[in-house]
């Protein structure tokens, strides 16, 4: 019998997965999770439990009144949790927040098993998962406590979901509680993680994708090229990667890579410092090729620091671009730890 893993996004960014047997109903799938969507009826009649299903195949059947669900709401990708029978995966977005559908995060353990520095500027944390592999969205973060502190910091996978050994790209900040303990991490380190978390992830890809990194905002999208390569994906991607220095630049050979595995793929970096001897100088927005953005007809994802965010969408509404969809994420240094 065939099940399905269905991810539900609460407001509050926190994201659980409970899986649907065949032939059952979410909202049914979820109380057996001991999951409490919002519900009133159970029968399709009052709406109470109406989500937006982001992604994956479904039937609704015919036994809701139009009061519940109208065609149109049902055309937008409304849908009734005590009626939605998944024939595949599926995301859907639930308007309450995980709390008050009495539900938490989730916690796990793993293993440090590598810490690869990359000049002055990131480094790349592989850790091994105890028990099962993690189940996430490519693009979602998680919450590392920082062994030894008290402390959590974090961090988008930039590895792809479900695999039992996990990646993040981490910018090093001098004095800063995970980079000081990064420093002396070794293969066998244990560390607990709580999550996954977040609303930017990889929707279903039907158009052309623009992605726009900042920095290590690059994290999340070397996930979400991974999915590309796993579900082989048609459709044009290309990523503009954009940091303040030379140095700054890390990771480019696993970008070559997708070059590689990716038939429509195409990436273009970019440096900001003007002492830079890179060939491309300068902002993300002045390296943006008008056919990558495919007349509107695009999905754009952006991650970096947050005045990279707001000058893309800047640039975005004075030059009247309207993308199909946009979905972005601001991510802020951590703080520097504060020795005694």
């Amino acid at each position: 019998m065939s099940s399905y893993n269905i991810a539900l996004n609460f407001e509050d960014g926190v994201t659980r997965f409970v899986e649907c047997k065949a032939g059952e109903k979410v909202l049914d799938a979820a109380f057996r999770a001991r999951i409490n969507l919002p519900m009133d009826c159970s029968d399709g009649v009052c709406g109470t439990c109406k989500c937006r299903a982001e992604s994956g195949r479904y039937d609704l059947g015919d036994d809701y009144i139009e009061d519940a669900l109208s065609e149109d709401e049902q055309a937008s990708g409304l849908v009734l949790t005590c009626q939605m029978v998944p024939q595949s995966d599926c995301v859907i977005a639930v308007p309450a927040s995980s709390t008050a559908c009495k539900t938490e995060q989730s916690q796990f353990a793993a293993t440090v098993t590598k810490v690869e520095q990359h000049n002055d500027a990131a480094v790349v944390l592989e850790l091994d998962v105890s028990g099962v592999a993690p189940v996430f969205l490519a693009g979602q973060y998680v919450n590392i406590d920082v062994p030894g502190s008290g402390q959590h910091r974090s961090y988008s996978f930039s590895s792809a979901p479900g695999a039992s050994n996990i990646r993040f790209l981490i910018k090093k900040i001098p004095g800063g509680v995970m980079s000081t303990w990064l420093e002396s991490a070794q293969p066998g380190h244990e560390v607990a993680l709580t999550g996954p978390l977040g609303s930017f992830y990889l929707r279903a890809v039907e158009r052309p994708l623009l992605f726009l990194a900042g920095g290590t905002g690059l994290a999340p999208f070397l996930s979400m090229l991974e999915v590309l390569v796993q579900t082989n994906s048609q459709q044009r991607a290309h990523l503009i990667y954009g940091v303040t220095r030379d140095l700054d630049l890390v990771q480019v050979e696993a970008i070559e890579a997708y070059v590689a595995k990716l038939p429509h793929f195409s990436f273009t970096t970019v440096v900001a410092e003007e002492a830079s001897s890179h060939p491309r100088k300068g902002w993300v927005t002045q390296h943006m090729p008008a056919e990558c953005l495919n007349d509107g007809d695009v999905d754009v994802y952006l991650c970096g620091p947050p005045p990279m965010v707001d000058a893309v969408r800047q640039y975005f509404d004075d030059n009247g671009v309207k993308p199909h969809s946009f979905h972005y994420e601001k991510f802020t240094p951590n703080a520097s730890a504060v020795k005694a």
